[in-house]
């Protein structure tokens, strides 16, 4: 077995503090206490001190393990993770209430062994919420359910405002990056989102320094636009472990304000874009977006 070569050495611009101050413990402390699971916990993000340091944190249901091995990925892969939590739904909302969270991110590992890949575990934390909180808006970001476009209808019936699912990577790197994935499938759930209902934000994120090319990354981009995708975040791929994939490139700052502007000029709402951008980073922003740029009401015959 051929060995990839080491990563690059971490710039100096990708340096991020390590979380501290008693709003930081009080997060951690609160998330012990409702056994709630965070993807900044679990997945390793960057990230972590500074948005603890601020009283929030991205919500990780169905389990701290995934159904999917992917390389670029810290969360534990098993085949058969443990049944649903019950009472997960209301810790969650509790959570929300006491953090008094205005916008809220609510993500998931892979559940490949659930017949709706976790649709209905979604569903129960969005009304939980909304129930608890009525005020604070629900940003999910799901995986692609195997393609099972009933249990997508199940979540987007539960009126979320903003619906992410990320493509991750370019097409060509799938198979080395996302193996269990597909581009296509992706894209597809981004597009009936918006035609199943068109009130719903939508959302997908890249990550970058793993090989592709710009002009790969402005075509998935021109792709993302296709099917009418709202709002895009593009940040730098980190190597959590050296059992990872290794970065092939850390990309410098300019290079993200490029792809700024050529997202922006394709039509996105929003494009948020920097080495440590990920997808839930500044997730709260979308409500001035979504005051800018307001959907309008359904219709009372819609579903």
């Amino acid at each position: 077995m051929t060995q990839s070569p080491p990563s690059p050495r971490k710039p100096d611009w990708l340096r991020v503090k390590l979380g501290q101050g008693p709003v930081f413990g009080q997060v951690k402390h609160l998330l012990r206490d409702l056994q709630l699971n965070t993807v900044c916990e679990e997945a390793s993000c960057p990230n972590i001190g500074e948005c603890f340091s601020q009283g929030t944190a991205t919500f990780l249901i169905l389990g701290p393990a995934c159904t999917r091995a992917c390389p670029y990925c810290d969360i534990d892969f098993v085949k058969k993770p443990p049944a649903l939590d019950p009472e997960e739904p209301r810790r969650l909302a509790e959570a929300v209430k006491r953090l008094n969270l205005h916008h809220v991110v609510i993500t998931s590992v892979n559940r490949d062994d659930l017949p709706d890949g976790g649709a209905e575990q979604f569903v129960k934390c969005i009304h939980s919420v909304r129930t608890l909180c009525p005020q604070t808006t629900i940003e999910v970001l799901i995986p692609d359910l195997c393609g099972n476009w009933e249990a997508l209808q199940m979540i987007i019936r539960a009126q979320p405002d903003v619906l992410n699912h990320n493509t991750e990577t370019v097409p060509r790197l799938y198979r080395r990056v996302r193996p269990q994935g597909e581009y296509n499938r992706s894209l597809l759930l981004l597009r009936k989102t918006r035609e199943l209902r068109p009130q719903i934000y939508t959302k997908s994120g890249l990550m970058v320094g793993l090989g592709e090319t710009w002009e790969e990354v402005v075509q998935v981009m021109q792709d993302l636009r296709q099917v009418d995708c709202d709002i895009l975040t593009l940040g730098q791929y980190l190597q959590p472990s050296p059992k990872h994939l290794p970065v092939a490139r850390y990309v410098p700052p300019p290079e993200f304000d490029q792809w700024r502007a050529v997202g922006e000029g394709m039509g996105f709402l929003q494009v948020v874009a920097s080495p440590l951008t990920r997808s839930s980073y500044h997730a709260a922003e979308v409500k001035n977006l979504m005051r800018r740029y307001p959907r309008p009401a359904p219709s009372s015959s819609a579903s």
